[in-house]
């Protein structure tokens, strides 16, 4: 048995496929000084073409697995625009004459040694990140071709001496069973991905092999626990058989549960629904028996085109999602780019800081006339069933009553055309900046509910780039001030009577249901991934007793102690 590190959990079984190693072929002599020009344009256009590449990947990743785990390619992008990394490349075609690929390769090598040598896993990490970012620059340079994986044959295991997250977004979870990789770990990008799209993967097993692994050797793997067998004998193969099978009956027990409602044991009752990115995730959703759309990101109907949609185009794919759901709620969220979401046909000024600066509903209120053709949009796919509105980033009363401002308008135009609405359509905001849930009382006598986005508030209340993995352990969504913020907001909703749900990150976390019963917060929207693993933990939860945790967190006073006293809850009610 060969122990490595358990990366993403799961079981496999099968024959490996070890990815060949791409041999480079680089030039050895220096350019004259007069192709200097030539190789910086070689450059230039390796990195335009490398950056459309990243951001297709971006996308195509965000459409399987939902928007967090696609800003992984964000830092890619980042590489390909640093000044000190762009500066080293240009510094040696500059003062030592280097084939633009040449450049790339040492200046490639000199950030990964230096990074390596660092006593830091989270920088060890990100030298995988500049290799993989590198490579695919030095691809483009030496119009070499892209690793193909077999298609068309059996599942297998993948082996590669470390596998890059723009490979590991082409994979198709139906092809490959699981992953070994030679280097890496558990917080590497790849890692995460992995995780995303259950795939299991044990990593950092290179020291440990008797002999390389070669394509066609069988192997048995368990990312949770580390361990890879090569060549097992049959009991390892008929044990790891049974705990394949025994995951595969949990899968099949807990799809069982998609019809079923989500009653504690003792009959408090949840709404669950899904938070969704792109109609592809619907019908995954609705089979994991979602009530419904508690969060419809819009933004992806405006990216990979040349223009702004359409009223027709919007309301077509609203429609749709009305109609599929049956009648449950959909909550539409109009569109909320700037920060880390950009149109190339919408060119935004830089700014210091985006995350806090021109985005969402302080884009659209000052594009109004953007945000009017979406709410048209909506009003007229409000009459295929239970449609809602909700707007993002609102940090202040006069933007509520502003946006409100332009749906009167959207209703105005449509009665003038003689197209029928839901004339009671209910418009909500988004509680995710802390100036809203400070003052949540006042917005609550301005709009028909509250949905709270944890990713965003959480990174704001404790000023924590919730991107910046550098800093990842400062993102704490228990800290006793998030706790807090909760707590004002769901008081100021019930106060108000309006119904208020959460819909981000922290909805999906299986620890956090205790918080939920003592807020008296009763509806969650979660990926659809997360949906049926939730409400199996929800039938199995006592509400009384969640009750209790709950009033016992509040009174603490550290992250940590939160989190542990939650985990150690969560044991206990184990089935």
């Amino acid at each position: 048995m060969i122990q490595g590190i358990g990366a993403a959990a799961g079981v496999a079984l099968g024959k490996a496929f070890v990815l060949p190693h791409w041999e480079l072929d680089l030039p050895e002599s220096e350019k004259d000084a007069v192709d200097l020009a030539k190789e910086f344009e070689r450059l230039y256009e390796g990195i335009r073409t490398s950056k459309n590449e990243i951001e297709y990947i971006k996308n195509e990743f965000r459409e399987m697995v939902g928007d967090e785990e696609s800003h992984i390619f964000d830092a890619h992008l980042a590489i390909l625009e640093d000044p000190v990394f762009m500066s080293e490349i240009r510094g040696l075609i500059e003062r030592q004459y280097k084939a633009a690929e040449v450049a790339v390769k040492e200046a490639i090598d000199h950030f990964v040694s230096m990074f390596d040598l660092l006593d830091d896993e989270y920088m060890k990490e990100r030298a995988m990140d500049i290799k993989d970012v590198g490579n695919r620059l030095l691809k483009h340079l030496l119009g070499a071709p892209e690793v193909t994986l077999p298609s068309d044959t059996q599942p297998y295991i993948l082996v590669a001496k470390e596998l890059s997250p723009s490979q590991l977004a082409h994979l198709n979870p139906s092809h490959v069973l699981g992953i070994v990789t030679m280097s890496g770990g558990k917080t590497s990008h790849s890692a995460i991905m992995a995780r995303a799209i259950g795939i299991p993967l044990v990593s950092g097993v290179e020291n440990r092999l008797d002999r390389p692994i070669q394509t066609g050797d069988f192997l048995a793997l368990d990312g949770e626990e580390g361990c890879l067998y090569v060549n097992p004998e049959v009991p390892v193969i008929e044990r790891y058989q049974h705990l394949r099978s025994q995951q595969q009956k949990k899968k099949e027990q807990l799809q069982l549960l998609s019809s079923v409602d989500a009653v504690t044991k003792d009959g408090a009752k949840f709404r669950l629904a899904a938070n969704m990115n792109s109609l592809k995730e619907l019908d995954t959703a609705l089979q994991n028996g979602a009530d419904g759309v508690g969060l419809f990101r819009t933004e992806f109907l405006y990216m990979d085109r040349s223009a702004f949609p359409s009223e027709d185009e919007q309301y077509e794919v609203y429609r749709q999602v009305a109609e599929k759901t049956g009648g449950s709620p959909v909550v539409i969220r109009t569109l909320d780019i700037g920060g880390d979401k950009q149109l190339e046909y919408f060119p935004l000024a830089e700014e210091e800081n985006p995350v806090l600066g021109y985005r969402g509903i302080r884009i659209t209120l000052d594009q109004s006339e953007l945000l009017q053709t979406q709410l048209t949009a909506i009003l007229r796919a409000s009459t295929f069933g239970k449609v809602k509105i909700l707007y993002p980033m609102i940090s202040s009363v006069d933007e509520l009553k502003m946006a409100n401002e332009v749906l009167q308008l959207a209703k105005e135009d449509l009665d003038s055309r003689g197209v029928p609405y839901d004339a009671e359509i209910e418009a909500g905001i988004m509680i995710e900046v802390p100036a809203a849930a400070m003052i949540s009382d006042l917005l609550a006598e301005e709009c028909d509910f509250f949905s709270i986005g944890t990713n965003d508030l959480v990174q704001y209340v404790l000023a924590v780039d919730r991107m910046n993995e550098q800093i990842a352990q400062m993102y704490q969504p228990f800290h006793p001030a998030v706790l807090r913020m909760l707590r004002t907001t769901v008081d100021a909703a019930q106060g108000a009577g309006i119904p208020v749900s959460v819909c981000g990150e922290l909805a999906g976390d299986e620890r956090a249901i205790p918080l939920w019963l003592g807020l008296g917060v009763d509806q969650l929207s979660m990926s659809p991934l997360s949906l049926l693993r939730v409400k199996h933990r929800i039938l199995n939860t006592s509400a009384a007793e969640a009750r209790e945790e709950a009033q016992a967190c509040f009174r603490l006073r550290s992250s940590m102690d939160i989190e542990q006293r939650l985990s150690r809850f969560a044991a206990t009610q184990q089935v």
